[in-house]
């Protein structure tokens, strides 16, 4: 548990932001998927199965976003090499 715990806390705002995401989307999707079918039940399964699986990917859009600005970075600015002692 704790595993997750520091996962969780080291990925806080991407977490939060993952969340709010999700919440605007089920909303926008019940709304949608209720416009088309004028079903409630099938719109708010509709409206939960697909922002869920967005949500997930997003994190881990976001998560590759994060490493590949980070190796862009090092990149650009390479720590220096130790120097070797005779």
């Amino acid at each position: 548990m704790s595993r997750i715990r520091t996962a969780a806390r080291h990925n806080l705002p991407t977490l939060m932001k993952t969340g709010s995401y999700y919440v605007i989307h089920v909303c926008v999707a019940a709304l949608v998927a209720y416009a088309v079918t004028g079903n409630l039940i099938a719109s708010l399964t509709l409206s939960l199965l697909e922002p869920t699986v967005q949500a997930v990917a997003f994190f881990f859009h976001e998560k590759a976003w994060e490493r590949a600005l980070r190796q862009r970075s090092d990149a650009a600015h390479p720590r220096a090499q130790p120097v070797p002692v005779p």
